[in-house]
């Protein structure tokens, strides 16, 4: 070989074993290897049974109280709950998964197992594991009690060798040379253990005949040799290839299973997921087929897509793909964001089964910013319909090395595991409770007992419908003097005009107004970031501001001054190797503007930087600070309820389970200087400090797989937070209609996007999106839409959804609190339900107020 390409291929590994390295290293997880794993686990199972049940034969029972009863077979870790309300028994594991015609291989084994574990080899290429083939399959588990309930300790894989270790590939030369060290015996062992390949002039590892006594004879062999792990390093180096480590694939992981009044809470302690550190741990799945439906029963599976949906049991959609969405969406350190998002994202950390008189709620209380809800309907992997919950223990990404001219890209992992355990609660529920409508009600009552809700909104004197209305004060725009462009602030709406717009809504008796003023202070829309509050005098300056909240209180609507704390562009005050989060490649994490026409990324442009979530605290304490002299009584924030980011700073990270306690910190400091909070998005963390939610979701994402969106989200939320989804100008209806509709269906508040200024001003600026939003084209439509809508939902105000119904098709019925409902009619045809005829794009209300 080449002097100049074995220095090559050196550089490469030495630059690999860096980072493989420091991505290893794991405070958390210290295990090394599988010696101290294996002498770790001792099958020693203490666990007998309280009581039995004829219709759970095989199992032990371990925990009851007077809802519930929870058993648990030893041999495979299954478990069965049984509700004793209406004697219906949930499985973790479908009892005739045997017979099952259309699962084969590991997808057979799935159907037995309660936690699969994908892991990383050396390559970054994903493996997996299951608690049936890898571990119950080698009586490989351990159960031990604790109160309410008991533990599964899981052993993943035996503490044997195989042929991964031994070297992959050798040299001829390397071939012969160790060859000639060998007896006879030894000779013969490593002629079987590899063969020729005569066109990469090398001896390839034969992994077939590496079995039984083969395999044995051919470790003899290299243990004769004295083979190490420099020798492998250095054949692998010879070869160009990378050889996975030699350390054993040995894991363990535990689940906790706990009986609490209604539920059974299930936990995956992360300090109990033990891993080689050459194996890291990616993603957990969770009782994945826990509450599977068969082929022959009917029902829904529930996902928190959006507003929520439902997915028909066995609707015959198997050539699409399976629901996956991740929580709270997208970490924007961890994706090339380049498209622009066409699907809503989950908002609420829950999931479930629905059948004719039960159903399987979810909600994870831990690890839900790590988490990934999935679901898929029968005839696919297997004969069942199911949903279950993923969580990432490890983030994966890319590095590429660069060395004499050529490249090569290398694996690079989160430097610590989420520092979150992952715990999901079952809640199971029966009669008139067991719909998407009992769901909803569970869960509001689960927020309001555990704080997840604010207060009930109190009537006041009923306000009416709340209008929301966004003003953009000014944008930065291109400018020329004596043909030398620079950057300038263009007023878009002044504090000014901001009130000759309201006086004009007013006029046109528009009441409980709500107004988020953007683009205000520290240059305009896309500000500066917020480490102090300097208020733009293209706008008004701090005269003008302070004139705008007299008015606000004197006119009696809310003022909402808009603010961006996670992201920020740069040349606006940002310092983005200090300020930046970190991607796992360790470059700053960038986001570029969107190109409608093109519906991409445009880079020709600035990007904005995702910011690292160890400032936000410094940010927001400097943001209340210069608050303090405005006395605005409320604050708009654009992303703290919408985005959830890391940080992968090398060694100093910011994980997104704990970059979601830093937004609740935040979150909670602004409410405690008794400030309103009107957030964009809404994510479940974020609900307790909120007054009002714009952008909320409205809609699901209309994945293929999915039959029915429902208003969920809206019946978990209404009567605690004031609520609109996106604003009717920028949003895709074609009809006023469908869009009146909505909002009476939903219960929502109506929403519009303005600007004093003609639409023309915003012409060749990085604000193309600002397309229609002259507020002057819009007023009176406005106030025709308000008119209409708030007719109705002033009789709701701050009323809970309790009742939601498709009547058929685009037929929906709403039925609020105090017993008035409302029955739409999307479609373009008359349509008569309940005795009652609708016309075309039309609506009846009824009931009278108990």
């Amino acid at each position: 070989m080449h002097t100049t390409k074995k220095a090559l291929l050196l550089s490469f590994l030495i630059l690999g074993l860096l980072i493989a390295g420091c991505s290893g290293s794991d405070k958390a997880n210290p295990a090394d290897g599988s010696e101290e794993l294996a002498t770790a686990f001792t099958n020693d199972s203490t666990l007998k049974a309280s009581f039995t049940d004829n219709r759970v034969a095989g199992m032990k029972g371990i925990a009851q109280n007077g809802q519930l009863r929870l058993f648990i077979d030893d041999v495979t870790g299954a478990i069965a709950v049984l509700n004793q309300t209406n004697g219906v028994i949930y499985r973790s594991n479908p009892l005739e998964s045997d017979s099952d015609s259309l699962a084969t291989g590991v997808n057979k084994a799935l159907l037995t197992s309660q936690l699969k574990i994908d892991y990383y080899n050396s390559f970054g290429q994903m493996n997996s594991i299951n608690s049936y083939s890898d571990s119950a399959a080698y009586d490989q588990i351990k159960l031990e009690s604790i109160p309410n309930g008991a533990r599964v300790t899981y052993q993943f894989g035996k503490a044997e060798r195989t042929a991964l270790d031994l070297p992959l590939m050798l040299s001829v030369n390397r071939f012969k040379e160790l060859s000639g060290k060998l007896d006879k015996t030894g000779q013969r062992a490593l002629r079987i253990a590899y063969t020729e390949n005569a066109e990469k002039a090398a001896y390839a590892r034969n992994d077939k005949a590496l079995v039984g006594l083969q395999l044995e004879r051919a470790f003899k062999a290299f243990d004769d040799l004295g083979y190490s792990d420099e020798d492998l390093k250095r054949d692998m180096a010879e070869m160009s290839f990378t050889q996975e480590a030699t350390a054993a694939r040995i894991f363990l992981a535990s689940i906790e299973y706990t009986l609490d009044h209604d539920s059974l809470v299930v936990k995956v302690p992360n300090d109990g997921i033990k891993a080689p550190t050459a194996y890291p741990v990616g993603n957990i799945s969770l009782l994945s087929l826990f509450g599977a439906a068969g082929m022959e029963e009917k029902g829904s599976i529930f996902v928190p897509d959006g507003s929520g949906a439902l997915i028909d049991f066995n609707n015959g959609k198997t050539k699409y793909p399976a629901y996956q969405q991740s929580v709270y969406g997208a970490d924007l350190t961890m994706e090339a964001v380049e498209d622009a998002a066409t699907e809503q994202k989950v908002r609420l950390p829950v999931f479930g089964m629905i059948r004719a008189g039960s159903a399987m709620l979810g909600i994870i209380e831990e690890g839900a910013s790590a988490a990934t809800i999935n679901a898929d309907i029968s005839g696919k992997l297997n004969s069942y319909n199911y949903v279950y919950p993923s969580f990432t223990v490890r983030n994966k990404g890319d590095v590429t090395l660069q060395a004499n001219g050529q490249e090569r890209t290398l694996p690079k992992f989160q430097e610590n595991p989420m520092k979150s355990d992952y715990t999901v609660r079952y809640a199971f529920l029966s009669g008139e409770d067991a719909s998407y409508q009992g769901m909803a009600h569970y869960y509001r009552e689960f927020l309001v007992q555990k704080g997840g809700l604010p207060e009930r909104k109190k009537e006041n004197g009923k306000q009416g419908l709340p209008f929301y209305v966004e003003l953009i004060g000014s944008i930065s725009k291109q400018k020329h003097f004596a043909g030398i462009p620079y950057q300038a602030l263009e007023p878009l709406t002044t504090f000014e005009q901001t009130q000759q717009i309201i006086s004009q809504l007013q006029q046109r008796d528009i009441t409980n107004i709500k107004m988020k003023y953007s683009g205000w202070f520290n240059e305009g829309l896309n500000h500066k970031v917020p480490d102090r509050i300097k208020v733009d005098q293209a706008v008004g300056g701090r005269k003008g501001l302070r004139s705008l909240v007299s008015f606000a209180k004197e006119q009696g609507f809310e003022l909402f001054p808009d603010i961006s704390i996670l992201t920020a562009q740069t040349g606006k005050g940002l310092d983005e190797k200090k300020e930046a989060a970190r991607t796992l490649r360790g470059v700053p994490a960038s986001l570029f503007p969107l190109d409608l026409a093109l519906n991409r990324r445009d880079r020709s442009k600035s990007p904005s930087y995702v910011i690292s979530p160890r400032k936000v605290g410094s940010y927001v304490d400097a943001m209340l600070k210069d608050f303090e002299g405005y006395d605005t009584g409320g604050i708009s924030l654009r992303d703290m309820a919408d985005q959830l980011n890391s940080d992968f700073l090398k060694n100093n990270q910011v994980d997104r389970t704990e970059s979601e306690q830093i937004s609740i910190q935040a979150l909670s400091d602004i409410r405690k200087e008794d400030m309103k909070i009107l957030a964009e998005g809404g994510n479940a963390y974020a609900l307790p400090y909120l007054s009002d939610i714009t952008n909320a979701p409205m809609s699901n994402s209309s994945f293929k797989l999915e039959d029915e969106e429902i208003p969920f989200y809206q019946m978990v939320i209404r009567g605690h937070i004031d609520y609109t989804g996106t604003p009717y100008n920028l949003t895709s209806y074609t009809s006023v209609r469908q869009y009146i509709l909505k909002c009476l269906e939903y219960g929502s508040g109506i929403y519009f996007e303005w600007i004093h200024e003609p639409n023309y001003k915003v012409k060749d600026t990085e604000f193309n999106n600002l397309y229609a939003v002259n507020y002057e084209l819009w007023i009176d439509q406005a106030a025709e839409i308000y008119k209409e809508v708030n007719e109705v939902l002033k009789n709701v105000e701050n009323e809970q959804i309790i009742a939601h119904e498709k009547l058929g098709d685009g037929l929906f019925k709403t039925v609020y609190e105090s017993g008035i409902f409302v029955i739409v009619n999307y479609t373009d045809k008359q349509a008569t339900v309940e005795g009652i005829t609708l016309n075309a794009e039309s609506y009846v209300t009824g009931g009278e107020p108990l």
